[in-house]
């Protein structure tokens, strides 16, 4: 069965495209959540006549942020964080806060929504981050996270260091 999707469907589409998928589907599931229509010849010249304007949007938009874009391509973020003897950070580096530090960096206000991560940051290393503005604008930036010196280690290891060197002595 055709169907125009009027809201986004996970694995499906997003609103205003058209969809041929089983006939149960759509009339025991999309139709009566308001999710879809039957595709008629109508819905069919709506669809196609909204999927313009927002391709026009679109483009209008993507005209309009590729500045943002281009300032964000390649930029570099350093975070510092707790990290375990295995580089595992005991928290982790969230999408917004990447976003934080980004519109700090490039002087323009990053959505944290548009910081995608498919999960939270857990490791110390570098990271590849994607940013999607809008539309096919979708730069990408570096992220670092070091491991933050332990103060209480870095006194173990100068104590250990000390004698070590006093028994190397006598």
């Amino acid at each position: 069965m055709k169907i125009v999707l009027r809201q986004d469907v996970p694995k499906l589409g997003e609103a205003g495209t058209i969809q041929t998928v089983a006939n149960g589907y759509a009339r025991n599931y999309l139709i009566p959540q308001g999710l879809a229509v039957i595709a008629t010849e109508g819905e069919l010249k709506t669809a196609q006549h909204n999927l313009a304007v927002r391709e026009r949007k679109v483009a209008r938009q993507e005209e309009q942020q590729r500045s943002v874009a281009e300032k964000i391509q390649g930029t570099q973020l350093t975070f510092t964080a707790k990290a375990g003897e295995t580089g595992r950070l005991f928290g982790s580096i969230t999408a917004a806060e990447v976003a934080t530090e980004l519109s700090a960096k490039i002087g323009e206000e990053i959505d944290r929504r548009k910081v995608v991560l498919d999960e939270p940051l857990r490791t110390v290393g570098e990271h590849t981050v994607t940013v999607h503005l809008v539309g096919k604008l979708r730069p990408t930036i570096t992220v670092t996270i070091e491991a933050e010196a332990d103060a209480d280690a870095i006194d173990e290891n100068t104590e250990a260091v000390e004698t070590v060197e006093a028994i190397i002595a006598e």
